[in-house]
């Protein structure tokens, strides 16, 4: 019998490995993880992470769930951006990550926001009841899962009828000249900065394999859409560096 296998960056691994390789990667990462998507982006990734909630338009009264969304990015700016309209935000996040979490609750003890509530889950199996949130997110996360397809499936399922599906991912570049560039600036630059910043180089360089393995745009859509979700619209960002993939539980 064959033994299947999960992409890890370009290698092949057991799949009953990955989840564990991906945990020591982030469990690295994790104190340095904001400061290096500043660096790796040149702070722009906050731009792509406004949009996204921008996009999302949380309402008023809505449980919104944000998965593998340790630090707490995307959940704080549902909270401010809730608070700037006059209302107030019910914000989960879910992370397989415990350090990446701690990180996250460090953050908000430091803000004193105490809207947040902080989970250590599974994006493959959630731990939260059908049909309980109104939206779910997730940022920089989702190529990182062993099983996409399966992780999709409990976003349907989680979500109530009539709510909102949003994933941030860096995808493929659609602008001639600005791929060749890319490539470069992530397999040759990104590893040497985490290196430098983050003392591991390692871990930074799966990082770029990892967006290289990930679906594009349209076959991404088409996941989303066998996972039972509808009305998947996409919008790039930088050229197809990042997109948003949104989507509505029926």
């Amino acid at each position: 019998m064959t033994e299947k296998t999960a992409n890890f960056g370009f290698r092949e691994v057991p799949e009953d490995q990955k989840e564990g390789l991906v945990k020591e990667v982030f469990s690295s990462v994790a104190a340095r993880y904001d400061l290096m998507n500043d660096l790796m982006s040149a702070g722009v990734h906050r731009i792509w992470k406004d949009a996204m909630v921008e996009w999302l338009n949380p309402q008023p009264g809505w449980k919104s769930l944000d998965v593998a969304g340790g630090t707490g990015d995307i959940a704080f700016r549902i909270v401010d951006l809730a608070r700037s309209r006059g209302g107030e935000a019910a914000v989960t996040v879910c992370d397989i990550n415990q350090k990446m979490l701690g990180e996250g609750v460090r953050r908000a003890e430091e803000k004193g926001e105490g809207a947040i509530e902080w989970v250590c889950g599974n994006a493959e199996s959630l731990p939260f009841p059908d049909a309980y949130f109104d939206s779910y997110t997730i940022a920089f996360g989702i190529r990182n899962v062993t099983h996409i397809d399966q992780a999709l499936v409990e976003a349907r399922r989680v979500l109530k009828p009539g709510g909102r599906f949003l994933c941030l991912e860096f995808s493929k570049v659609e602008v001639p000249g600005l791929d060749t560039l890319y490539d470069a600036y992530s397999f040759k630059l990104m590893p040497k900065i985490g290196g430098l910043v983050a003392k591991d180089e390692v871990s930074y360089r799966y990082l770029a394999e990892s967006i290289r393995r990930f679906p594009p745009q349209a076959k991404f859509a088409q996941m989303i859409t066998v996972a039972g979700l509808e009305q998947v619209k996409v919008r790039n960002l930088s050229g197809g560096i990042a997109a948003m993939h949104s989507a509505w539980r029926i």
